[in-house]
């Protein structure tokens, strides 16, 4: 199918409502009329169909979360360097009677002009297929295949990479790949790039011991118990394509950062590995006041007047994914941390 060729001062001056209204679904999914856009579609949504082959409001990406990181304080991961998910892709958007629902209006009310509503009209409703154009809005082809357009990750509008996925809606038939140079076509392995951003995961307050205040060259026993660090997913698919794809974080290491340069790290990296059974460090026991902890550290100084210590502890994830097909890999490890108050006290001598 051949691209039509917006104006690109038009282009410019409506790019950020592109996003908000050209690529917006159909509100209703039986293929009647709407007589103005419908609203944005919602991230996590049914994808589902009628049995008739009409798709819901959205069938844009769903996301299973039910082995996602739960709790107030669960948070995303922070990619490694400087890699992000898509924010933007194409995948199935309409029937014929969806876009035809929501392209009249605008049409109607000449909103982009009357040459480019021309070309428009042509192309999906009173074009010739020998031209490379559609009979209203390919009706025949009903149940056969979808008009795929553009998604744009809602937290991420206005970003140069969301204005990316510019083409108008195009025909893909069932079965049939999307065009060659769609490179933002949804696939199992972008469903993993868009699954790793829904991932949460727990907090990291570390469990530290003697309990109480800690105490200035007194080692302080850090760990956390292996059934708060398991590994967490989510899976993001297209039911209308049958493609799916399953991301999933594993902790693998826990970094203490005590707050203070008065410190003594174990092991001195700061660095602690995770354990066989998913647990990280060692509790604390009676009889270990005088031990060194495979995991923790010893403050030099009180925190006196100033306020406790803020020690960071920060998990490190590893990212794999599997997909629709035997697809999979790794994506970017990842981080999250919190930061927990830590007072220290001088050690009472008593005079006799």
């Amino acid at each position: 199918m051949p691209a039509l060729n917006r104006p690109r001062t038009l282009a410019l001056c409506v790019a950020g409502a592109a996003i908000l209204l050209l690529n917006t679904p159909p509100a209703l999914a039986d293929g009647s009329h709407n007589q103005a856009p419908p609203p944005p579609p919602k991230k996590n949504t049914s994808g589902k169909t009628d049995g008739n082959g009409n798709l819901s409001a959205s069938a844009g990406v769903v996301y299973d979360k039910s082995n996602n990181g739960q709790g107030s304080h669960a948070g995303p991961i922070a990619p490694q360097g400087n890699w992000t998910p898509p924010p933007c892709w194409y995948a199935p958007k309409y029937t014929p009677a969806q876009l035809k629902a929501y392209l009249e209006p605008i049409w109607g009310a000449e909103s982009t002009g009357y040459e480019w509503d021309a070309k428009q009209r042509k192309h999906y409703a009173d074009g010739d297929a020998k031209d490379g154009d559609y009979k209203d809005f390919n009706k025949a082809k009903t149940g056969k295949g979808y008009w795929w357009d553009s998604y744009v990750d809602d937290t991420r509008i206005g970003e140069p990479g969301a204005l990316a996925c510019d083409k108008p809606p195009f025909w893909v038939d069932k079965g049939d790949p999307p065009p060659a140079d769609v490179p933002q076509a949804i696939t199992p392995e972008i469903l993993s790039q868009l699954a790793y951003a829904e991932i949460r995961v727990p907090d990291t307050k570390v469990t530290l011991a003697p309990g109480g205040a800690t105490k200035v060259n007194l080692p302080t026993w850090a760990w956390l118990d292996k059934g708060d660090f398991k590994p967490v997913s989510v899976t993001a698919s297209v039911p209308v394509l049958n493609i799916s794809a399953t991301t999933t974080a594993t902790p693998v290491s826990l970094k203490i950062e005590p707050g203070t340069a008065d410190a003594e790290l174990y092991p001195a990296s700061g660095e602690c590995a995770i354990n066989g059974d998913g647990s990280i460090g060692t509790p604390y026991a009676n009889g270990d006041a005088d031990k060194t902890p495979p995991c923790g550290l010893t403050y030099l100084r009180a925190s006196g007047n100033n306020g406790p210590y803020k020690l960071k502890a920060t998990i490190t994830w590893k990212i794999n994914w599997t997909g629709t097909g035997g697809a999979g890999g790794t994506l970017p490890t990842g981080t999250f941390g919190t930061t927990q108050d830590v007072t220290v006290d001088e050690i009472q001598a008593v005079n006799r």
